[in-house]
């Protein structure tokens, strides 16, 4: 699976945000009509907590059975420097690889870490799903903007989360009594749609199925490498 749109990596700061900017204009929250998934994306990165190494996994789910049917991963060293809101500068260029090694074409890919729900309507989930042409859903454990009112306890409920007065995402219950999540499109999809995808790759646990298989799957492989043997995760979720 490869990029259907593509541009320079090699950027500083002030360059990624200009591209940032420019690449939110191209986001659609519009649903696909038709919109059947049969094949589900969990996307992860993870650092190596004594050096700069990373691995991204991709692990592939059949979305009716939330089996794993495919994975595939990449590791090497960020490019892009440590840059609140232009993670995706910094983590993508692995995940694209990653990508890039699977036989089956997932129908929706979900991230861990933000949507439209950034400073620039551009988080990871939105650069993901517009270089590859797919919807996709970011789903953070914590949030990066926006205001919101606690949703009531039981599984389902969900807040709607407002920047500026635009709603970016919910506050979703995956979970009766747990912690909500922050669900925002990435992109080719509406931020209903995203949330009723993150229930449904949710029915046990407080992160979707695609994001745990593929914490796991990064977990394994940053321990498997020697240079790489104390995996950790950054507090990503309220940068990207």
């Amino acid at each position: 699976m490869h990029p259907i749109l593509d541009h320079p990596w090699n950027l500083n700061e002030a360059e990624a945000v200009r591209l940032q900017l420019e690449l939110a204009s191209q986001v659609s929250l519009r649903d696909p009509d038709p919109f059947n998934v049969r094949y589900a994306a969990g996307v992860d990165v993870a650092y190596d907590k004594d050096d700069d190494r990373l691995a991204a996994a991709v692990v592939v789910l059949d979305a009716d059975t939330l089996e794993v049917v495919e994975t595939a991963s990449a590791s090497g060293s960020p490019a892009f420097p440590y840059i609140p809101g232009l993670f995706s500068f910094r983590e993508l260029p692995p995940v694209l690889e990653a990508f890039a090694r699977l036989q089956r074409r997932p129908d929706l890919i979900v991230c861990d870490g933000q949507g439209i729900a950034h400073p620039r309507r551009f988080g990871l989930a939105s650069h993901l799903g517009l270089l590859l042409g797919t919807p996709s859903i970011g789903c953070g454990k914590t949030r990066l903007v926006g205001e919101y009112e606690e949703p009531q306890a039981e599984r389902t409920s969900a807040s709607p989360l407002l920047d500026g007065g635009e709603l970016v995402g919910y506050a979703l219950r995956t979970q009766t009594g747990v912690k909500p999540v922050f669900v925002s499109p990435g992109h080719l999809l509406s931020p209903e749609t995203a949330c009723q995808w993150i229930l449904k790759l949710a029915p046990r646990y407080r992160l979707p199925e695609t994001t745990r298989q593929a914490d796991q799957l990064v977990r394994r492989e940053l321990a498997a490498d020697p240079a790489a043997a104390h995996p950790t995760l950054p507090a990503k979720g309220a940068t990207k």
